[in-house]
């Protein structure tokens, strides 16, 4: 069964408060429910993605569901939906699909440590390409030479037309 939009909301949210009264007190009292790059994969890894993308933005940007106390809990909490949402594409997807999503959670987490750009490119690529290996290069060039063209132009090849959508509500995400 799919998760609908609303659903994954309450899916993350639910499940997180049950998870710890920390993270039941970190909630926003008016939450936001603006999927970013779930629009662009398979609507099977749409609460994953989602669930692993607020743990970024609770790391490094303005969560849509959450609002940490301190940068304690923030930490907490972003690393408790990183490991939650890779749980949840490994009950839907591929062991490819978890292994994407772990190295864009640490090449972003590289990004963001060296004040880099980057991040957006490695997002979008990544979710629309989800598990079809065909990232490692493209993920390389950003790693290794600061060049984020490669995962760019994936991105542009396949996520259609929502990529800009994505990359807009991201980079409001951020800033």
């Amino acid at each position: 069964m799919q998760t609908s939009t609303v659903d994954l909301w309450d899916t993350i949210a639910i499940e997180a408060e049950r998870e710890s009264p920390l993270w039941h007190d970190a909630l926003r009292p008016e939450p936001e429910h603006e999927p970013v790059f779930s629009i662009l994969s398979d609507e099977r890894y749409a609460l994953g993605l989602e669930t692993i993308y607020e743990g970024y933005l609770v790391h490094y940007g303005r969560p849509r569901l959450f609002e940490p106390v301190d940068e304690d809990t923030a930490l907490l909490l972003g690393d408790y939906l990183y490991a939650h949402g890779l749980v949840r594409i490994a009950d839907v997807g591929s062991v490819e699909a978890v292994a994407d999503l772990a190295e864009l959670i640490s090449l972003c987490s590289q990004l963001q440590a060296d004040s880099a750009p980057g991040d957006a490119a490695a997002w979008a690529a990544s979710a629309a390409l989800l598990g079809a290996g065909e990232l490692e290069d493209a993920r390389v060039a950003l790693r290794d030479r600061g060049d984020a063209a490669p995962l760019t132009e994936l991105a542009e090849a396949h996520a259609g037309p929502a990529l800009k959508q994505a990359l807009v509500a991201h980079d409001r995400r951020l800033r």
